[in-house]
């Protein structure tokens, strides 16, 4: 059986900010390649993976992918850390890519064959305004989109108040519009209201929180939008406030999607096992890698929750794809957030996933049937851009507070 050679990481992207993991083996040309992707810690990532966890890998039989995985997570001692699950989570694709080159089959056949012939996605629709919004959901209609995502420009967007009618502090630390909850459970439902009155009930629609209300407001948006019956209510609690969701379930039927920020077992189980959640949204890398998360697809299924693997704007293709061969096998699969990339962005990839009329379609090469140019990857990076820290919005409320995540 093949070994493992060499484990490396290659960052691309302008910025930097992807980080892919290729393990070559002792059979020559014969090699995998995982997402470990961090769009704040990417730097951090890669010492992870090249300094630490590489060293006690080389030699090791790649086929030995789950005894690799529970191995790895204890290596540290503490685990279900983002930094750990995301370098793990790299490797363990790129072992599962391997293995899928092995057999001469794709990773979706490893992991008992097709349930669909191929994803749907659901877009994301954005707009300064309702009339914005409308034309925006309608232009994804066109496209093929049965499920949209709904937005009032950014995330937040709806319950932001200029500073000067936000009722600041005389030492208020910026003049930014201030986030206020009752504001945004003011503008949401009357969004809602006027999407549907517009676009009826044929359209599937979502909306993400992006867990920026207090658990009590978060209680009263979801029942609020419950006669405009959503395919699902996303990330409207903070992993640090899952027992509202207990609440939430006695109050309403507003389907819930949660978890995009999760990383350990004890945040997903109890709401997957007591049905308080109804869409799973860890992203794979995030959770580890295809290892753990088709044991969450698993977990699902006996529960009627649905997975919705996590993606978003600072994704790569090769997570998209890892994602793609899970919802492909999974019968618990729910809908797969889309992802779009610049035409310079796909060219590093060969074989990426084709998104095409709300459906990603996967090729029937073996492996995850994904490859990664490095001379390409190398050009597109800019290095002085890819040396600058990148930190998540610091979104606050009139008194300058903090607005999680």
């Amino acid at each position: 059986m093949a070994k493992i050679k060499e484990i490396r990481c290659i960052r691309t992207r302008v910025n930097g900010t992807w980080v892919i993991v290729k393990i070559t083996t002792d059979q020559p040309g014969l090699y995998g390649i995982g997402s470990a992707s961090d769009h704040y810690h990417a730097q951090t990532v890669v010492t992870a993976i090249e300094e630490c966890i590489a060293p006690r890998l080389i030699g090791r039989e790649v086929g030995h992918i789950e005894d690799i995985w529970q191995s790895t997570l204890t290596s540290g001692y503490w685990r279900n850390g983002s930094i750990l699950n995301t370098a793990l989570g790299g490797i363990d694709m790129a072992l599962w890519d391997i293995k899928g080159k092995e057999a001469g089959m794709p990773v979706y056949q490893l992991l008992g064959g097709p349930c669909r012939s191929a994803v749907p996605c659901y877009a994301h629709a954005g707009g300064g305004d309702f009339v914005e919004l409308e034309d925006d959901i309608r232009r994804y209609m066109e496209e093929g989109y049965s499920v949209i995502r709904c937005q009032l420009g950014g995330y937040g967007g709806g319950g932001f108040i200029e500073a000067d009618k936000a009722g600041q502090p005389k030492n208020a630390w910026s003049n930014a519009p201030a986030f206020d909850d009752e504001a945004y459970i003011e503008s949401i439902p009357k969004m809602f209201e006027y999407l549907r009155s517009k676009l009826g009930f044929g359209p599937k629609l979502t909306h993400d929180v992006h867990e920026h209300l207090r658990p009590q407001c978060a209680v009263t948006l979801s029942k609020l939008l419950e006669p405009y019956r959503l395919y699902f209510l996303e990330d409207v609690l903070s992993p640090e406030q899952i027992d509202w969701f207990r609440l939430i379930r006695q109050q309403c039927t507003t389907p819930q999607a949660m978890g995009e920020l999760f990383i350990n077992p004890h945040e997903w189980t109890a709401l997957i096992t007591e049905r308080l959640i109804d869409f799973v949204r860890v992203r794979v890398s995030k959770a580890g890698g295809i290892t753990p998360c088709r044991k969450i697809a698993t977990l699902c299924e006996w529960f009627g929750v649905n997975t919705a693997w996590q993606e978003g704007g600072d994704n790569d293709p090769v997570n998209q794809v890892a994602a793609m061969h899970l919802d492909l096998a999974s019968w618990s699969f729910g809908i797969q957030e889309e992802n779009h990339f610049g035409q310079e962005e796909l060219d590093i990839f060969p074989g990426h996933a084709i998104l095409e009329g709300g459906y990603l379609y996967a090729n029937d090469q073996p492996g995850l049937g994904i490859d990664i140019d490095e001379a390409k990857a190398a050009q597109m990076l800019n290095a002085e851009q890819a040396k600058r820290p990148n930190y998540a919005a610091e979104d606050r409320k009139a008194d300058g507070s903090i607005v999680r995540p």
